[in-house]
């Protein structure tokens, strides 16, 4: 019984850390454009080099 009263706070400070991480991600916008970030993932022009684009 005694373990429940460790882990019962133990697992709720872990939920509100995961919590206010999603909630910092959230303010920082980096869900703002999630349309853009799967059509940069496809495109080939970094196919022959980090360089050959610029």
């Amino acid at each position: 019984m005694t373990i429940l009263m460790l882990l019962a706070p133990f697992s709720l400070l872990l939920a509100l850390t995961g919590l206010a991480a999603f909630w910092w991600t959230i303010r920082a916008g980096q869900y703002e454009d999630p349309k853009g970030d799967a059509a940069r993932i496809l495109d080939d022009h970094l196919a022959d080099g980090p360089d050959s684009g610029i």
